[in-house]
């Protein structure tokens, strides 16, 4: 079986590469499960409802959020109506929405959830390592394989998570820094792992945002707008293939322009 997790989907040309290229790769490749984070899908800044329709329409089974899940005024509400979006596991458990979804294919039970980093990360978030034993303890049973998605910044945090997931996840896969990563391999026990899958939009830029502004506020200090970017679209992705048994045998990084 195949599953496809895209990277950081960013502003409108992230959100219009998603509809253009992901019903064309699941075809040609024979996807069975697409997930995406889709944190920075409006305009640079959290997401909406009306954004998460348009995204899972376009072939996307699960969106899944970082720590810029509550940017968007009114979202708090609007994530309880979506079965196949889910926040952060490791936000405080009085948070709105789901903090896993289950997707099924062919028989096979795919966990999803993410966890926040707390290294260099500003939101308030318990242990990852803790409250992933404590997800895949509580849905043992429920699922074949599981996605585990680490949202965070630093490298080591998720490299420790991968390890300590090894064997009992499918897949541990990082996102955040927008910046793909060339370690994509096979753990000891067949867990696939990637630091960061890279982000989803305008790759001439600084992390989706247009360069002027943020190499003027690197020189000056001085506060400015940090619009989307619209040069060089590309879907960044991770394409993992795995086993009934739920082990990985198979771990590509994509990185796709229309």
């Amino acid at each position: 079986m195949k599953l496809l997790f895209i990277g950081d989907i960013v502003g409108k040309p992230g959100r219009e590469i998603v509809s253009a290229l992901v019903p064309k790769v699941r075809a040609e490749r024979g996807i069975d499960f697409v997930i995406a984070n889709g944190e920075n899908a409006a305009a640079g800044a959290g997401i909406t409802g009306a954004l998460c329709k348009s995204i899972l329409e376009s072939g996307v089974d699960v969106i899944t959020l970082g720590d810029h899940v509550w940017d968007q005024r009114g979202f708090e509400q609007e994530i309880t109506t979506f079965d196949r979006v889910c926040r952060p596991a490791n936000l405080p458990p009085g948070c709105p929405g789901h903090d896993h979804v289950i997707v099924e294919k062919n028989g096979f039970r795919l966990l999803v959830f993410t966890v926040l980093g707390r290294s260099f990360m500003g939101a308030k978030a318990e242990c990852p390592f803790l409250c992933a034993d404590a997800l895949l303890m509580r849905l043992a049973g429920k699922f074949d394989g599981a996605l585990v998605e680490i949202h965070a910044e630093a490298t080591s945090e998720k490299q420790a998570l991968g390890w300590h997931l090894d064997g009992r996840a499918t897949a541990v896969l990082g996102t955040h820094t927008h910046v793909a990563t060339a370690d994509a391999s096979l753990l000891r026990k067949q867990t696939a792992f990637l630091c960061d899958v890279g982000m989803t939009g305008p790759h001439e830029s600084v992390l989706g945002r247009e360069i002027g502004p943020v190499v003027g506020r690197f020189l000056d200090g001085m506060p400015r707008r940090f619009d989307v970017a619209i040069g060089d679209n590309r879907l960044s992705a991770a394409l993992v293939e795995f086993a009934k048994s739920g082990r990985a045998e198979r771990i590509e990084w994509l990185s796709l322009r229309t």
